[in-house]
């Protein structure tokens, strides 16, 4: 198939206590009240999106099949200052796996592990 496009069109977050993870990445991100739907079984907190922008959309989610975990699939968000992000990260509950290291022409990556326990990634080009 040609990559006439970005392959990864939405992701989901697998948390226990959707209340906590809401709070923590709000707090981690200086996101605004992250929206919260009912999806059928599911219930999910949406992170800001804007229509045909660079990156994809995404949501934690709760609901019986939603397990998190350090061994799954890792999403990376953008984040001008990991380091920032790493501390807040571990002030609401999270913990720093790996503080911000070069990884040469592509820029620095982080890794924290969120308060549900997913493994989660930082990227800046800076």
């Amino acid at each position: 198939m040609p990559a006439d496009h970005n392959p990864v069109g939405w992701f989901e977050i697998p948390v226990t206590d959707l209340a906590r993870a809401k709070a923590f990445y709000e707090a981690v991100f200086g996101f605004d009240d992250l929206p919260v739907h009912e999806m059928g079984p599911l219930t999910m907190a949406w992170f800001p999106w804007k229509q045909d922008a660079i990156g994809s959309p995404g949501a934690l989610c709760h609901g019986e099949w939603y397990q998190p975990s350090e061994a799954g699939t890792l999403v990376y968000f953008t984040a001008p200052d990991i380091d920032g992000c790493l501390a807040r990260a571990e002030q609401n509950g999270g913990k720093v796996i790996q503080p911000k290291k070069s990884i040469g022409e592509y820029g620095f990556v982080g890794f924290m592990e969120d308060c549900e326990g997913n493994r989660i990634g930082l990227h800046s080009r800076s």
